[in-house]
């Protein structure tokens, strides 16, 4: 038996059971939070610059911020816990979004890219509580326990963008811009988020599994602990990192490519809507999957979907019900092959993160998530101003097929030692 079972063994299924209901209670109020910058971010950006180039600065910013938030958040939680770092992540996420509200009032460009940036920091953090999920989980079951914390989000990430038009209608009640609506929604739901973590994610399931493992006592006086990143956190990361930015570059640019083509603001709110439920619905079937017949068939089969999803968003005509309803399609597979990606690359990194250094492990792990999102939110708004959303489209649903050679190739060691323990 690992120590990882013997951790979850001892700790129990109800201590388990009590960490996934306060995760998933916290999550479905940060995922309405999430979809804010998701929705309207690029809409209130191209307002404030005059300029379609600008558009995807927004997602660029809060998810470069999330990088640093990775960092911080897996750094606390390692040395205090996963209450403590998840807790104060939502708190930040909370302020950003103030600050957002308070830019797009003003109009007060700096302060915009600065608030973006702390509310990108925070916004990681429900990403982040998926390994919460797994600290106390057996290993046959790390697939499904990401796959109910993920799901939770979709409660509030789905309702978060078909909020867009009452949102909007409250801030413009308040004397406040309608495209800071969504953002007053992110700071009830983060602030709450936090509360909920803050005072009911106890006992810590980090520590708890610490606690219970070999490696709880540390290194002797005079020693320094050795950390090994195996193949399995690579691989892992990898596949995460290429979903993440694939998934950014197309999702960004969707929203203004709908509104530039004469759909409403309420019509990509309820597009990007279909993307963030495709983004976390189907988590518990993938994690089911993923424990069933493994991580890297998933992964490799990602690959495929992302390019589908390119693919069908570069075709959809870009005017009409049915250029709507194909993109909206395609932002559904999009979120699906999203999914498989974190799911799958989420399992191989609980795996094989150094013991002593899980936390941390996994912080670093999306931090290259981050600059990913960064890098594809950034790069979008350039491709569609320079080129179009089709070129974009297509370039980033060739990109997603790398995860292929990438996945087999890890699946070769394997093999070779399945080999070697049949003969």
């Amino acid at each position: 038996m690992t120590s990882e079972a013997r951790a979850a063994q001892v700790a129990g299924p109800e201590v388990q059971r009590r960490v996934l209901t306060v995760l998933v209670a916290s999550q479905a109020l940060g995922g309405a939070g999430m979809a804010a910058g998701i929705t309207v971010g690029a809409l209130l950006a191209q307002d404030l610059f005059g300029s379609t180039g600008f558009a995807g600065l927004p997602v660029a910013l809060f998810t470069a911020g999330g990088a640093l938030g990775a960092l911080l958040v897996g750094r606390i939680s390692e040395r205090w816990g996963r209450r403590p770092g998840l807790s104060l992540g939502h708190a930040a996420a909370a302020l950003g979004s103030i600050g957002v509200i308070v830019a797009a009032w003003s109009r007060t460009v700096p302060l915009l890219l600065i608030a973006l940036f702390v509310y990108g920091a925070g916004t990681v953090t429900g990403l982040l509580a998926r390994y919460a999920g797994t600290d106390l989980a057996p290993p046959e079951k790390r697939g499904r326990a990401t796959g109910t914390v993920l799901l939770a989000t979709t409660l509030g990430a789905v309702a978060g963008p078909a909020l867009v038009g009452p949102t909007g209608t409250l801030a413009e009640s308040l004397g406040l811009p309608r495209l800071t609506g969504p953002f007053l929604l992110a700071a009830v739901a983060y602030t709450a988020a936090a509360l909920v973590v803050a005072l009911w994610l106890r006992p810590d399931p980090l520590l708890l599994a610490r606690s219970q493992q070999p490696y709880a006592a540390g290194p002797q006086a005079g020693e320094r602990p050795v950390r090994r990143i195996g193949p399995g956190v690579v691989t892992g990361a990898a596949v995460m990192i290429s979903g993440q930015l694939v998934m950014i570059a197309i999702m960004t640019m969707t929203p203004v490519h709908l509104t530039h083509h004469g759909h409403s603001t309420e019509l990509a709110g309820v597009v990007i809507g279909l993307h963030v439920g495709a983004m976390f619905l189907p988590s518990p079937l993938t994690g089911l999957v993923v424990d069933r017949i493994g991580s890297l068939p998933v992964a490799a089969s990602s690959g495929g979907v992302l390019l589908t999803a390119g693919l069908l968003a570069a075709l959809a005509p870009p005017t009409g019900a049915v250029g709507a309803a194909l993109l909206g399609t395609a932002l559904v597979l999009l979120g699906i092959g999203w999914n498989m990606a974190l799911v799958s690359g989420t399992a191989m990194v609980a795996e094989a993160a150094p013991a002593d250094a899980r936390a941390s492990t996994q912080g670093l792990v999306d931090v290259g998530m981050s600059l990913a999102g960064a890098t594809g939110g950034l790069v979008s708004g350039l491709v569609v101003a320079g080129g179009s959303y089709p070129l974009l489209a297509v370039c980033g649903g060739v990109l997603a097929l790398a995860v292929i050679p990438l996945t087999a190739r890890a699946a070769r060691p394997r093999r070779n030692a399945a080999s070697a323990t049949a003969s």
